[in-house]
């Protein structure tokens, strides 16, 4: 039977509800026929079609394949992907190197799958699929392709001083090109010192003067734990998270259908907080009205909430509560009345003004004689003088908002709505579209892997989308 002459026509052998069939129904295949046409000369040997190269990437992350060579392979044997890339029972297939090769050398740098991404995004946006109204931002740690053992330091048996000056050097250049990358631009530290001495005047104390921009100390060496094998990663210090060199994968997802809006990549070394007003500034290629946001616990900084309320954004930020010293209070148990500017303590004495630091922070401080003989000192305080003191920061009161606002129902549903859309989103990418782990080494790569696998997920729920909108249509 395997040797028997059969008449077939390959459009026959795809089923009609296939996922790539409706994938090629929404797909813009000019517009990378466009975007890739300055690459290729109208002379000479004709090259592999710059669609069917894109296609075999976007069948790569739909389905998890994560090696070229077996990519090749299942295009191969699989009819469905044939159909897809357009090639014929007999066609051959091209070569597995071809598309990495052509993503290295001739598409490096063009911004080709970042364009690609934004006109699917659009394209959303256009069906009403995406309003932008509820965003949702989340980190999720990607192992880099380097063996966490494979540590840049001197005396490593087979590494030169050569090998570890050149990490370190790649490391720290790395770091200092994504913190700009993520520098806000603002004018935060100004404001924060406008603040201050608004704040110092009126309680009658003198301004604070503008001090002089000291350059931010460079990384030591002996603080850098750098990797042979990919200097651009970075350990993952953070409790609960394994161990050994990671980067982060930052997503903004739409609160309507779950579309991913933005894809950013940093070295595990930065914060949450630290790259989210990037992730927002980010989103605002788009131009949509974000009205509300939510986030968890490690964005909770106050330069982040000034920058939702900045924006007039209704933010459900997640908070946790700081552990106190065993045996101690903790400084939930102090209350602040605005009316007197002052904490009263469970004691029912008041803890009273004294000044506001250049860091923004009011500095509250109770009466040591009468602390002395209150019966809760050991609960209080461990201080020598017998003296309670407590910090409060000018902007103390976005805090207690955001708090209060997590209590409402829109909080709750915002909150609820972050683990089913970027929660998820994370999990279906790890677990069904090839990011359990990093294939590549290098940050620009990583992006593009990240990005890659977001704009499959993209496509594949427009497509579903659209194909329910014609069915329910045809229905009617």
């Amino acid at each position: 039977m395997q040797s028997k002459y059969e008449m077939v026509l390959l459009e026959d052998l795809v089923p009609q509800d296939h996922l790539l069939r409706k994938i090629q129904a929404i797909l813009d295949t000019d517009f990378i026929r466009e975007r890739t046409a300055r690459f290729y000369s109208k002379v000479g040997r004709p090259a592999v079609d710059p669609v069917v190269l894109v296609k075999m990437e976007l069948i790569a992350y739909l389905y998890g394949i994560r090696s070229d060579r077996r990519l090749a392979e299942e295009i191969r044997l699989n009819i469905a992907y044939r159909w897809f890339l357009g090639l014929g029972l007999t066609d051959p297939v091209p070569h597995f190197t071809t598309p990495g090769k052509n993503y290295s050398r001739r598409w490096k740098d063009s911004g080709l799958f970042e364009e690609l991404f934004d006109h699917v995004v659009k394209q959303a946006i256009d069906a009403g699929y995406i309003d932008g109204r509820m965003i949702f931002t989340d980190s999720s740690h990607l192992k880099a392709n380097a063996n966490k053992r494979r540590i840049a330091k001197e005396g490593a048996q087979g590494v030169t001083l050569e090998d570890v000056a050149r990490a370190r050097e790649r490391h720290v250049a790395a770091r200092r090109a994504e913190q700009e990358a993520c520098a806000s631009g603002d004018s935060t530290e100004d404001d924060l010192l406008a603040a201050v001495n608004a704040d110092r005047e009126a309680h009658g104390l003198k301004p604070l003067p503008v001090l002089e921009e000291e350059p931010e100390p460079e990384l030591s060496v002996e603080q850098i734990t750098a990797s042979l094998t990919d200097p651009e990663a970075a350990m993952l210090r953070r409790e609960g998270k394994p161990d050994g060199f990671h980067y982060l994968q930052h997503r903004t997802v739409d609160g309507l259908h779950g579309f991913t809006l933005d894809v950013f990549v940093t070295s595990a070394a930065m914060t949450d907080a630290q790259v989210y007003p990037t992730c927002l500034k980010r989103v605002d290629r788009f131009k949509l009205e974000v009205q509300q946001a939510g986030v968890d616990a490690g964005y909770n900084t106050l330069q982040n909430l000034r920058l939702l309320s900045k924006r007039q954004i209704e933010a459900a930020v997640a908070y946790r509560r700081h552990p106190t010293p065993k045996g101690l209070m903790g400084k939930w148990r102090f209350k602040y009345d605005s009316a007197v500017d002052a904490y009263r303590c469970p004691a029912k004495r008041w803890l009273t003004y004294v000044t506001t630091t250049r860091d923004g922070y009011r500095v509250y401080r109770s009466d040591p004689s009468v602390c002395s003989t209150c019966p809760l000192l050991g609960q209080c305080t461990r201080s020598s003088t017998k003296q309670k003191v407590i910090h409060r920061h000018v902007h103390e009161h976005l805090r207690e908002e955001a708090r209060e606002f997590l209590k409402t129902e829109l909080g709750q549903y915002l909150t609820q709505r972050r683990r089913e859309t970027v929660e998820r989103s994370f999990a279906d990418a790890k677990e069904l579209h090839g990011l359990r782990y990093a294939r590549y080494r290098g940050r620009r790569r990583v992006q593009h892997q990240c990005l890659v696998s977001a704009l499959a997920q993209n496509l594949k729920k427009l497509a579903l989308l659209e194909s329910r909108r014609l069915s329910c249509a045809s229905c009617v």
